[in-house]
């Protein structure tokens, strides 16, 4: 890869990392603020899930605006948006306060998703897709443990957890000055017929000998084109997908410490050092991932992963009382696996939908995902507490099952072929 696709794969990584850290840094935030704010745990559920709604939102809105307007402008604008949101959570006073502001965050963080993975996918060659949408997939897990770590040195800090909730400010600084750099994505500029402009950017930044000859030009966005014949099928394909590895991975990262803690591995830092080494099995899952998604393939990949994820946490559901080695190692496996519906819920809608529409597609499978995420982080408190870490397992286990039946009828095989090829609706993938 050229140094200016390796810029724009981490750049455009910064909206999945900062999804990560934030919801990784309120999970420790909340071992504090629960005694301190007082709050129950459907208040405790409310501020897990308050990101996530703004996610759906944000997403659903964000990718329509991409494909209209193009993917340059908000691009900065979001992160800016982040920035300011986190420097007001770190004077929260009140439990709404905090709801309100974890919402609005949500909703920049999701906006940014069909903006950055529109991005990546438009500059990338094919033979690099999956590896730059496995970054995409890491850096959410890297977000989640640089947060934990922050969290750990701020766990006993008197007011620690309002610079735990200020911290994010810091990456949104770092994204901002390496995005201001990259130039509109040609693709858009040739779907929407501006040709030159994007024969500029092309012949700048890979030479004379680069053209973008399968794009179809002039393109006018149509976003009910979405829920379209075949185009249909496959939003709710990912999106169900996306539902089925997110449910439980958003509810270990949202309410880790305390799931942690319940099968005996410590409180407070203890459970944050477990909960660091998970979230680093989630990110070295990624990596593999990538790899076999261009030499196995995206089937065969994502079918095994969820069979895998399916028994793992079955395994800690079904057992009574496992011991820590027995939940180090299931949960272990479910990380690592994890890595390959990670990847692909990012890489699929990016190369299953045409440029008029990319954007737009991948907005509204993050809100499909997030539907059942929000549900489910709304109600793990209260089900935790009303029957125990096992049963919440084998829900998890239920879910990953759902994901692998899916898969197994739907899921296409999109490797090596261009994203003119794979976003037509005449592509069946099998």
């Amino acid at each position: 890869m050229s140094p200016f696709l390796v810029r724009v794969t981490i750049f455009s990584s910064g909206g999945p990392f900062l999804e990560g850290y934030v919801l990784g840094i309120i999970g420790v935030a909340l071992v504090v603020l629960t005694p301190t704010l007082d709050i129950g745990p459907q208040a405790s559920g409310l501020i897990g899930v308050a990101s996530i709604v703004g996610i759906f939102v944000g997403a659903l809105a964000g990718g329509w605006v991409t494909d209209l307007l193009g993917r340059k402008r908000m691009f900065i604008i979001d992160v800016l948006v982040i920035a300011a949101l986190s420097i007001m959570s770190m004077f929260i006073v009140e439990v709404w306060q905090l709801v309100l502001l974890r919402l609005l965050i949500g909703i920049a963080i999701g906006a940014d998703y069909p903006i950055a993975t529109s991005m990546i996918a438009e500059f990338t060659p094919r033979k690099y897709r999956a590896i730059s949408m496995g970054v995409i997939a890491a850096v959410w897990y890297l977000g989640a443990n640089v947060a934990y770590i922050v969290g750990y040195f701020l766990l006993h800090t008197p007011g620690g957890w309002r610079w735990m909730l200020g911290s994010s400010v810091v990456p949104c600084i770092i994204i901002l000055i390496g995005r201001v750099a990259i130039p509109e994505s040609p693709r858009w500029l040739l779907s929407k017929g501006r040709a030159e402009e994007a024969a500029a950017i092309v012949r700048r930044l890979f030479g004379t000998n680069v053209v973008l000859d399968d794009e179809v030009a002039h393109t006018k966005t149509k976003f009910t084109k979405i829920f379209q014949g075949t185009y249909l099928r496959r939003v709710i394909f990912v999106g169900t997908i996306w539902l089925c590895q997110a449910i439980p991975m958003f509810a270990i990262y949202t309410f880790g410490p305390q799931i942690i803690g319940a099968f005996g591995m410590g409180e407070g830092r203890t459970a944050l050092i477990g909960e660091i080494i998970i979230g680093t099995f989630f990110m070295i899952g990624t990596i593999p991932a990538m790899i076999l998604a261009e030499v196995w393939g995206r089937r065969p990949l994502i079918i095994t992963c969820f069979a895998v994820m399916t028994l793992a946490l079955a395994v800690l559901g079904i057992i009574p009382n496992p011991t820590l080695v027995v939940v180090i190692i299931c949960f272990t496996i479910y990380a690592l696996f994890s890595g390959g519906p990670g990847n692909l819920e990012w890489l699929y809608p990016n190369e299953l939908f045409p440029t008029d529409i990319r954007a737009s597609a991948m907005g509204v499978a993050t809100a499909l995902s997030r539907i059942g995420t929000v549900v489910s982080i709304y109600l793990l408190p209260g089900f935790m507490a009303a029957y125990g870490t096992g049963p919440t397992m084998v829900v998890g286990a239920v879910i990953s099952a759902i994901g692998f039946l899916i898969s197994w009828a739907w899921a296409p095989e999109t490797k090596g072929l261009s994203l003119s090829v794979t976003g037509s609706p005449e592509f069946r993938g099998r």
